[in-house]
C-alpha cells in the first residue's frame, strides 16, 4: 500500500511531497529546510532513500542535495540538467524501485525548464499519480519564460505537448501532484482547485483543451514581470546549495540599527502592517510575517544586501529566518524582539502615518478642491489592474517601486492594492523616503461601493 504526504510552503505557493510504501520512501523536490521531510518521514516510520528533483528550480532553493546528504539516499537530477555536484542523471523511461511493489518511473516533460522531468508514482505497474512539477500544473501549466527569453515560445510550446503526453500514458483516475501552481510566479496562473486527476484536467486545463497555437498564444499573452530573485535561484541549485544555518542572528540595540540605517542598509519590520503603520523606527520597512515575506522581500531588496530583522517575538523572527533561507536570504546581519520603543535611541521616538478604506479615499477626493487633488498609487500587477483601476490613478508594481520611487508624483500618497498587505509594504517604502503617504488597508472589490469611479480600459488610465 502506498502513502503520498504533502509538505506545503504556502509563502512560496508549493507543494513538495514525500512518498513510498511500508519500510522506504521517496521525497520530491524537497524544500531547504528539510528537517519538514525528515520529520514526516520519522511519523511514517519510513526510510528516505530516494530523493528526486523534477527540474532545476528558479522560485526556491532546493533541499535536495543536503537531504541525499544526510540520509544516505541516491540524488536523482534529469540528465541534461547541468550541475556541479555528483547525483544519479535521470532519463526518460527509467523506473526507480521505492518499496515493495512501489515504483517511480520518469517521464520527460520538457517546458517549464528545458531539462524538466515528471516522475509517474506506480503501485504493481499501475499508475496512480504523478509529480509534475512545473509540467501539468491545477488547472494550468508551468511559466515558460524562466530559462532564456529566446526559448520562451519554445518551451510554451513544448508544454503543451508535455501536458498531452502525461494525459495520454496515464489513466483518468492518476491524481496530479504539481510542485508549482498555490501561488508560485512559475506557475502560469493559480491553481484551479486544492487538487485534481488526469481525467479532471482533460476537462479544465487549455495545455489539454486547446490546439497548439491557441494554447501558446495565450499562455505567453498571460505572463507577468519575473521575481527578481529568480536569476539567483537556478545558478545556486545547479551549483549545490549549502546547508542552512537557523541559529539566531546577532542581537542588535538601537544604536546598532541606527547604525545600519545610516549605512544604507534594509531594516525590515516583521510586525502585521496596522501595528506597523501605529509605530515603527523612521527609515524601516515593512514586510510582514504572516504574508508572502520571501517573495516580495526577495524580489525587492538589492541581491546581497545586508538585513536586519525586527520581530515581536522569537518565534517570530525565526519563522521569518525560516521563510527567507528558502529563497537564499541565508543569515540576516542582525534581529531584535520587542517593540519600537525598544528599536529606537533614547530621545528619539517611534514615527507612524495614517491608514484608511476606500470609502475615506473616496471622501478625500471627493473633498479635494482644485490643484489639491492627492495622489492615488496602485501597486497591483498588470493583470490586476487591467481588471479595473480607480480612475487617475498611477499604477507602480510593488515589486518595482523601490526603483521608481522618484516617479510618484509630488503630495499625500494614498496607496492601495487588492487587499492591504502590499499597500503596507508600498506604505513602508514611500514613508521612509520621507513622503506622507495613507495606506488603504481595504479590499478593493469595495472601491466602488464606496463610490470611487473604477474604469476597466487602458485608454483611461493616466
Amino acid at each position: 500500500m502506498f502513502f503520498v504526504d504533502t509538505i506545503e510552503i504556502e509563502g512560496l505557493g508549493n507543494r513538495h511531497y514525500l512518498a513510498g510504501g511500508l519500510r522506504t520512501a521517496v521525497a520530491v523536490d524537497p524544500p531547504r529546510d528539510i528537517d519538514q521531510v525528515i520529520a514526516a518521514a520519522a511519523r511514517r516510520g519510513v526510510r528516505i532513500t530516494h530523493v528526486v528533483e523534477t527540474h532545476i528550480h528558479n522560485d526556491y532553493v532546493t533541499g535536495g542535495l543536503e537531504l541525499a546528504r544526510l540520509t544516505g539516499a541516491a540524488y536523482l537530477v534529469p540528465a541534461a540538467a547541468q550541475v556541479s555536484f555528483a547525483r544519479v542523471p535521470v532519463h526518460d523511461g527509467d523506473v526507480i524501485d521505492v518499496d515493495e511493489g512501489i515504483t517511480v518511473r520518469a517521464l520527460a516533460t520538457p517546458g517549464h525548464t528545458p531539462h524538466h522531468t515528471a516522475y509517474v508514482l506506480q503501485e504493481d505497474g499501475s499508475p496512480v499519480a504523478a509529480f509534475t512539477g512545473g509540467s501539468l500544473l491545477i488547472g494550468g501549466v508551468g511559466r515558460p519564460d524562466l530559462v532564456e527569453p529566446r526559448l520562451t515560445e519554445r518551451l510554451a510550446r513544448a508544454q503543451h505537448a508535455s501536458a498531452r503526453r502525461l494525459a495520454e500514458e496515464l489513466p483518468d483516475s492518476a491524481s496530479v501532484l504539481p510542485t508549482h501552481g498555490f501561488g508560485s510566479f512559475c506557475s502560469s496562473g493559480q491553481a484551479g482547485g486544492d487538487t485534481s486527476t488526469i481525467g479532471r484536467e482533460k476537462t479544465f486545463n487549455a495545455a489539454l483543451a486547446q490546439d497548439v497555437d491557441t494554447f501558446v498564444a495565450g499562455l505567453l499573452a498571460g505572463l507577468e514581470d519575473v521575481p527578481a530573485y529568480y536569476a539567483h535561484m537556478g545558478p545556486a541549485n545547479a551549483a549545490g546549495p549549502a546547508p542552512v544555518d537557523l541559529t539566531a542572528p546577532a542581537r542588535a540595540d538601537a544604536e546598532d540599527i541606527a547604525a545600519r540605517l545610516a549605512a544604507g542598509e534594509w531594516v525590515v519590520d516583521l510586525r502585521n502592517r496596522v501595528a506597523f503603520a501605529e509605530g515603527h523606527v523612521a527609515g524601516s520597512f515593512n514586510f510582514e510575517a504572516d504574508g508572502k515575506i520571501a517573495t516580495y522581500l526577495a524580489w525587492m531588496i538589492p541581491w546581497g544586501k545586508p538585513v536586519t530583522l525586527l520581530a515581536d517575538s522569537p518565534r517570530q523572527l525565526a519563522e521569518a529566518q525560516r521563510e527567507l533561507v528558502r529563497v537564499g536570504i541565508d543569515r540576516p546581519a542582525a534581529a531584535a524582539t520587542g517593540g519600537p520603543a525598544d528599536w529606537v535611541r533614547p530621545g528619539e521616538a517611534p514615527v507612524s502615518f495614517r491608514r484608511a478604506g476606500f470609502a475615506e479615499l473616496a471622501e478625500e477626493l471627493r473633498g479635494a478642491g482644485a490643484g489639491e487633488r492627492p495622489v492615488v498609487l496602485d501597486v497591483r500587477r498588470d493583470s490586476e489592474r487591467a481588471g479595473g483601476h480607480v480612475g487617475g490613478s498611477v499604477h507602480i508594481p510593488v515589486h518595482a517601486l523601490h526603483r521608481r520611487i522618484d516617479e510618484v508624483p509630488a503630495g499625500t500618497v494614498w496607496v492601495h492594492c487588492a487587499g492591504g498587505m502590499r499597500a503596507g509594504i508600498a506604505a513602508s517604502l514611500l514613508d521612509a523616503a520621507g513622503r506622507d503617504v495613507v495606506a488603504v488597508d481595504d479590499g478593493f472589490d469595495r472601491a466602488v461601493d464606496a463610490g470611487l469611479t473604477v474604469v476597466r480600459t487602458a485608454a483611461d488610465a493616466i
